[in-house]
């Protein structure tokens, strides 16, 4: 399969660029190369699609449903109890609304982090996406499903193609000191990343130091588990010698600034971290806390933050979109994340006449600071065109079949608080 874009606008020409198979191909072709579609992108500029490097895809289901609250007390009374009454349909159901959503807004792959994860790998093999779904546990589970869900990241071993598998140990407050070893050895032994989430919150930081007395990233640096493979989510409460061991290790920061606002977890170091050369990436976390999965807000709001926090030069838009791009595609081994020949071919394509857009004087600003997702007009991933038009095939389809997994569940969770 080929594909020939003409006319498009890239790094401030406008070009032809030829798509053969799932890689670039020639970013200066002929206008008649031969190819077996070819796109007219007159009016058109062509991106780096987004990587979204932590979210929990199946709480769409959530969004809404239980906002302006604490972290512990929205997890604990509101948000556990619901996915309590979750069945796989629905985390299949919620994850295709998530997909839907990422697609539209131009992301084309995610790190999640949810159970029955061979539900979310079908929703993303059927929408042509890529992901990398954790085999995740969780401290308070039985044993038995703990070994299980590693089981099944090792029966993933040798698996291939666009979804790949890490392996997630939820977090140092909720998993005990051997069972985040576990994960970590195992995701070392398999070849997988290891994903965490990390230093949150103030809470966690003050439990970790009255514990442990380590700071949540020098306990798990004690624990021999921080290192290239690691993929850390929000990183928010950090000392100087905690950046300083983050860098050193090559951890992977996944930075989630709309939900760290939205839980007022506090503000990230983006500055300090960038800096000291650590590698910084961008996520969404999930649609209950965020409330949607749109990178170009999260572009956004990161460069704010960052500015608010350390001034008018940090966060810069190339910086933020690099977040977006180039880091999260490096971060889980991909050759993507830039327009590039020889490069995995993920792309979108923008409306520059979306008022958005105008006037263009450049381009790479008005992506961060003004666009939204109404601006994507058509998404490549793997060399294929997944949205056309901003039509997603089945989208309706896909909207109703979330309302009626919500319907269920809200059914089911009435039924289990009447009976206890």
């Amino acid at each position: 399969m080929s594909i020939l874009i003409r006319n498009v606008l890239l790094d401030g020409k406008q070009r032809n660029v030829l798509i053969e198979g799932n890689r670039f191909k020639n970013l200066d072709a002929p206008e008649n190369a031969a190819a077996d579609e070819v796109i007219d992108a007159s009016g058109f500029a062509m991106l780096p699609a987004f990587y979204n490097t932590h979210t929990h895809s199946a709480m769409t289901l959530l969004r809404g449903y239980a906002d302006d609250m604490e972290l512990f007390t929205w997890l604990n009374d509101h948000i556990w109890p619901f996915e309590a009454q979750m069945k796989p349909e629905d985390i299949y159901a919620g994850t295709r609304l998530a997909i839907l959503e990422m697609i539209k807004s131009g992301t084309v792959f995610f790190c999640d982090m949810y159970w029955t994860e061979w539900e979310t790998a079908r929703a993303v093999e059927e929408m042509g996406v890529r992901a990398c779904v954790s085999a995740h546990v969780i401290g308070f589970h039985p044993r038995q499903v703990q070994v299980d869900t590693l089981d099944r990241a090792r029966a993933w071993k040798d698996r291939a193609g666009r979804v790949t598998m890490a392996v997630a140990a939820h977090a140092p407050y909720t998993c005990g000191a051997e069972l985040i070893k576990e994960c970590h050895g195992l995701a070392r032994e398999l070849g997988m990343p290891f994903v965490i989430h990390l230093a949150e919150t103030k809470k966690e930081f003050d439990d970790c130091v009255k514990d442990h007395g380590l700071t949540p990233v020098q306990y798990l640096d004690s624990l021999g588990v921080l290192d290239r493979n690691t993929v850390a989510a929000h990183v928010v409460h950090v000392n100087d010698e905690d950046v300083k061991i983050l860098a050193e290790r090559g951890v992977v920061i996944s930075h989630n600034p709309v939900s760290n606002m939205k839980l007022a977890s506090g503000i990230f170091h983006g500055q300090s971290l960038e800096q000291a050369g650590c590698r910084i990436t961008l996520g969404t976390d999930g649609a209950s806390s965020n409330n949607n999965l749109s990178m170009i807000e999260e572009m956004k709001v990161a460069s704010l933050m960052a500015k608010a926090s350390s001034g008018p030069l940090a966060g810069s838009a190339e910086t933020v979109l690099r977040w977006a791009t180039r880091n999260g595609a490096e971060a889980f081994g991909l050759d993507a994340g830039e327009i590039r020949e020889g490069a995995l071919a993920d792309a979108i394509l923008v409306d520059l006449s979306n008022e958005r857009l105008v006037p263009n004087h450049n381009l790479v600003s008005n992506w961060v600071y003004s666009a939204d997702s109404s601006c994507v007009d058509t998404v490549i991933c793997d060399g294929r065109v997944i949205m056309r038009n901003r039509k997603v095939p089945g989208e309706e389809q896909i909207r109703e079949e979330a309302k009626k997994s919500v319907a269920r569940v809200l059914a089911r969770l009435s039924q289990a608080k009447a009976a206890s």
